[in-house]
């Protein structure tokens, strides 16, 4: 069997972890060109990964008519997602794009629209799902061995100097659609929503408290209401430990990712004591489950060649991507109305399109200084 093409569009900081999955997969795929409207990173892109005869161009609509590519990985800024990803879906590819999907739920339902038309495959990264943790946590609850989850808070803390936003695309609610809630607390809240479903509604506050030459927030915190179910969400920039944190109180046991898990039982009076036959319970099953042999990128990526080869579907399709796209909406509204905002948006809500978005978000700083690139270096990708 041929191997699959591959392309990548977009060759910055988040091109090398699309690579090393593909290059985890070589006996299947190949990369055959590589895009960036600065050629140069391309080219060194190229060398570092040792992608002999690979295309380089700076034009990514050179690639639509290519029959030797199969599957284009997009690692565009959020505002192109749309665009890049309807035209090679139209163009008969099978599309990978970065988090998040896109900026607003109607471009979130066109790239939906030509994937349907197209019959191809549209995946949104969500390479947490894709980590012994979540995927074993998320067995456990589907099989209720904890009981109803009575209450989650989760912990996206990342930290960003002042020069982050200096690239041009970066602080500005017309490139990057946001700030640390879509671009980085979309990994957790893609994380939450897959594990215990979305809320009926979200009350947030944001703020920009330490990066000026930027629009977007660096801060932002959300309460979510569930049936039952209580739910919070942190998000920064500005914390130096960078955690990664979800905290579950549930009937049966309190239970984290990082994995931990704690167990209790009601005294007469209504306190408690520790119940460690339980802990002990919930600690063996955990360990019982199927490892991954791969995680991250490189684990969805092989979920997605796997589906184009045998004509599934992958775990993280197009409707999966849209989900924290529309909780995340509900919380830019709840922060720039100052309201609790109630699930599902509509589709005549003002925040439901980028140009009502545009219009109305708040712009906590004026981005005054922009370069064309930053120095190429290790960026980190968050914990889990």
């Amino acid at each position: 069997m041929k191997k699959l093409g591959i392309a990548i569009i977009g060759c910055g900081n988040i091109a090398p972890a699309h690579l090393e999955g593909y290059a985890q997969l070589s006996e299947i795929c190949e990369v055959r060109a590589l895009c960036d409207l600065y050629p140069d990173k391309a080219t060194r892109l190229a060398k570092r990964f040792a992608l002999e005869g690979c295309t380089i161009t700076a034009e990514y609509r050179d690639l639509l008519d290519r029959s030797d590519i199969d599957v284009v990985s997009l690692c565009l800024p959020p505002s192109v997602h749309c665009q890049g990803a309807v035209d090679f879906l139209g163009a008969g590819k099978h599309v990978i794009v970065e988090k998040p999907m896109a900026p607003s739920l109607s471009e979130c339902d066109v790239m939906i629209e030509a994937q349907e038309k197209s019959g191809k495959i549209l995946s949104v990264i969500s390479q947490n799902r894709f980590r012994v943790a979540p995927m074993r946590i998320k067995e456990m609850l589907d099989g209720g061995l904890f009981g109803s989850v009575l209450l989650a808070r989760v912990n996206s803390m990342w930290w960003r100097g002042s020069n982050y936003y200096d690239l041009w695309w970066r602080g500005t609610y017309e490139k990057e659609g946001g700030g640390c809630t879509l671009n980085h607390a979309v990994h957790q809240i893609d994380i939450l929503q897959w594990l215990v479903g979305m809320p009926r509604s979200v009350l947030s506050v944001m703020g920009n408290v330490a990066h000026t030459n930027s629009e977007v927030e660096d801060v932002s915190m959300s309460i979510l209401r569930y049936d039952g179910m209580l739910g919070q969400v942190n998000s920064s920039l500005v914390d130096h430990d960078e955690k990664q944190e979800f905290f579950f109180a549930a009937e049966h046991a309190s239970f984290a990712i990082p994995w931990h898990v704690k167990a209790v039982e009601q005294l007469p009076n209504g306190f408690f004591k520790p119940n460690p036959e339980r802990e002990e319970a919930l600690d063996a099953h955990y360990a019982s489950l199927p490892a991954l042999t791969v995680e991250g990128h490189p684990a969805q990526i092989e979920n997605v060649l796997l589906a184009v080869r045998q004509g599934g579907a992958p775990l993280v399709d197009g409707r999966e991507g849209r989900k924290a796209v529309e909780l995340i909406t509900a919380m830019y509204k709840s922060s720039t109305e100052g309201c609790e905002v109630a699930l599902p948006l509509a589709a005549d809500d003002p925040f439901y399109t980028t140009e009502g978005m545009m219009a109305r978000m708040i712009r906590y700083h004026k981005k005054l200084k922009s370069v064309e690139n930053l120095e190429d270096s290790e960026i980190t990708l968050g914990t889990m």
